[in-house]
C-alpha cells in the first residue's frame, strides 16, 4: 500500500477504478500516514475517519454496481479551512465560527467531490487566511515538517504541511498574496496560483465582491505537476456566482513544446534580495535550460519595483471595513495578533478621491507588467526571499513580494521545489506565464519537474531536526 501512497493522482483514481486497491483500502492508508504525522504537525485540525471511510465504501460499491468513475474517484484529500465544506465545520481559523457548518461546498470543492474525491479532513489556515504563517487561535500554530520549529508558511500552510508528510495527495488552497505559493516553497510540494477569474472563489473565506476580491484565486495543492494539470481541468470555469470568473477555455500543457518558448529569469526582484541558496537554487534551474539549449534572458517586468507600496496601499484603503465585517459576520469578539494588526495598519483615514487614485495606480501597474509578454513567454523568479522562517520571526513585506506582485497582475504561476537549501529546507521556483496561459507554466514546471528530479520526504513520524 505505501506504494500506492506516493503516486501521482491518475494512477491513484486507475488503481482504484481497475480494482487493483479498493477506495476503503487507500483511505485507510491516508488515514494511518495522519495519525503518524499530524500530532507533530498540527496541519489538520479536523480530522472525521468514520466519514472519511463511509464516503470511500460508497465509492467501492458504487463500481461494483458499474457506475462511471469520475477523474478522482476514490482519491482522499483535505481541503483548507477557509474553504467550506457542507458536511464538515469550516471555521475560516476565525474563534466566532469554530462549531460552524456552512451547509454547502465552496464551488472548488464542489467539484472535486463530483468526480469522486473524498474528504479526510480540513487544513489549518490563519484566521480569514491573512497572514504568512499559519496559526490562529481556535487551533494554534502549524509546524514545517522539516523542521517543527519553522513555518510551513501561510495561509495554506496546513495543506503544505500535511502533502510534504506524505498525509494527504492534495488539497485546495488559496491564493492572495503567495498563500499557496509560499508554503509550497517553504515545504516543498507543487502548487498554482491560477490566473484572477479562471477558479471560482465562492465559499472561501474572503468575499468574492469589493476592491480587493481579484487579488484571490483557489489553486491546488499536490505531489506532482500532473496532479496539478489534472485538478485545474475539474476546478476551472465559471459557477454564475463569482462575478470574476470568467468562461476562458482549458488549455492541454501537454500540447506546449517548451523549447519553442521564449524565457526570461530574474534571481532578484530589485525589493529584497534572496538568500545565496535561492540564488544558487535559480541559476540551477537556469542551467537545465540552457543545457537544453534554449535561450534564458535575465530580466524584470517593468514596474515590478512598486509592489511593495501598492499591495500596501490596497490593502488600507477600505480602513479595515472588509476584514471588520468579516470578524462582525462571523461573531468573533476576539480576532487573532495578526487580524488585529492588519486593522490596525489599514486605518489611514482614505477618502473616495484616494481609492479612485489607488484603482488608477493599479491598472497602470498591470499595463505596465504586462508589456513583459511582448517578448517573452515565462518569466521564472524565486518564490520568496528566504526558505522557511522561525515561527516568531517578524515578517518582512519585501521578502514576499516576489508572489504578491502576480496576484497584483493576475498572472497564473506555478510552484515546484528546485533545490535544498544548506539546513535541509526546501526551495522553489516560481513559474509565471500571461493571463490564462496555465497551460504553458504548467508545461514548463512539468518539464523541469523531470530535469530536478524528486527528493525525499521529510520524516515526520522519526525525530527531525530543530533550531537550538
Amino acid at each position: 500500500m505505501d506504494e500506492i501512497l506516493g503516486q501521482p493522482l491518475r494512477e491513484i483514481a486507475k488503481a482504484i477504478a481497475t480494482n487493483q486497491v479498493s477506495a476503503k483500502q487507500v483511505t485507510k492508508a491516508y488515514l494511518d500516514k495522519i495519525e503518524s504525522v499530524n500530532p507533530a504537525l498540527n496541519a489538520i485540525v479536523r480530522l472525521e475517519p468514520e466519514t472519511a471511510m463511509k464516503y470511500a465504501d460508497r465509492c467501492d460499491l458504487a463500481l461494483k454496481g458499474g457506475e462511471s468513475p469520475g477523474k478522482l474517484f476514490g482519491v482522499p484529500m483535505t481541503i483548507k479551512d477557509s474553504l467550506d465544506t457542507y458536511d464538515m465545520v469550516t471555521t475560516w481559523g476565525t474563534s466566532g465560527r469554530k462549531d460552524f457548518r456552512p451547509g454547502r461546498d465552496a464551488t472548488c470543492v464542489e467539484r472535486v467531490r463530483n468526480e469522486g474525491a473524498v474528504l479526510m479532513g480540513k487544513t489549518n489556515t490563519p484566521e480569514f487566511t491573512l497572514s504568512f504563517t499559519t496559526d490562529n487561535t481556535i487551533f494554534g500554530k502549524t509546524n514545517n515538517p522539516f523542521n517543527l520549529n519553522r513555518t510551513p508558511g501561510g495561509s495554506s500552510g496546513g495543506a503544505a504541511a500535511i502533502i510534504a508528510a506524505g498525509g494527504s495527495p492534495f488539497d485546495i488552497g488559496t491564493d492572495t498574496a503567495g498563500s499557496i505559493r509560499l508554503p509550497c516553497h517553504f515545504c516543498g510540494v507543487a502548487g498554482i496560483k491560477p490566473t484572477t477569474g479562471r477558479v471560482p472563489c465562492t465559499g472561501n473565506s474572503l468575499p468574492v465582491a469589493g476592491l480587493l476580491a481579484p487579488l484571490t484565486q483557489p489553486g491546488p495543492m499536490a505531489r506532482y505537476v500532473d496532479d496539478l494539470i489534472l485538478l485545474m481541468e475539474v476546478i476551472s470555469g465559471p459557477d454564475n456566482i463569482d462575478p470574476h470568473a470568467i468562461p476562458v477555455p482549458w488549455m492541454d500543457p501537454y500540447n506546449i513544446n517548451v523549447e519553442q518558448l521564449r524565457f526570461g529569469y530574474h534571481t532578484d526582484n530589485g525589493i529584497k534580495t534572496p538568500d545565496a541558496s535561492i540564488v544558487a537554487a535559480v541559476n540551477g534551474v537556469i542551467q537545465h535550460l540552457s543545457d537544453a539549449h534554449i535561450a534564458v534572458v535575465e530580466v524584470r517586468p517593468t514596474g515590478l519595483e512598486m509592489t511593495g507600496f501598492l499591495f500596501g496601499q490596497l490593502f488600507s484603503a477600505d480602513n479595515g471595513d472588509m476584514v471588520n465585517a468579516l470578524l462582525e459576520d462571523s461573531h468573533t469578539d476576539q480576532p487573532s495578533p495578526a487580524v488585529l494588526e492588519l486593522i490596525e495598519n489599514t486605518n489611514n483615514g482614505a477618502n473616495a478621491s484616494d481609492i479612485a487614485q489607488i484603482i488608477n495606480l493599479w491598472h497602470n501597474y498591470q499595463s505596465s507588467m504586462l508589456s513583459y509578454f511582448d517578448d517573452f513567454d515565462i518569466l521564472l523568479t524565486p518564490v520568496n526571499a528566504h526558505t522557511a522562517t522561525t515561527h516568531d520571526q517578524e515578517t518582512d513585506f519585501s521578502a514576499y513580494t516576489y508572489t504578491a506582485a502576480y496576484n497584483l497582475t493576475g498572472w497564473p504561476s506555478v510552484v515546484i521545489r528546485a533545490d535544498t537549501d544548506p539546513n535541509g529546507l526546501p526551495i522553489g521556483i516560481q513559474v509565471l506565464a500571461r493571463p490564462f496561459r496555465e497551460d504553458q507554466c504548467l508545461a514548463v514546471a512539468s518539464w523541469l519537474e523531470a530535469k530536478i528530479g524528486t527528493f525525499a520526504a521529510p520524516l515526520v513520524d522519526s525525530p527531525l531536526p530543530q533550531d537550538h
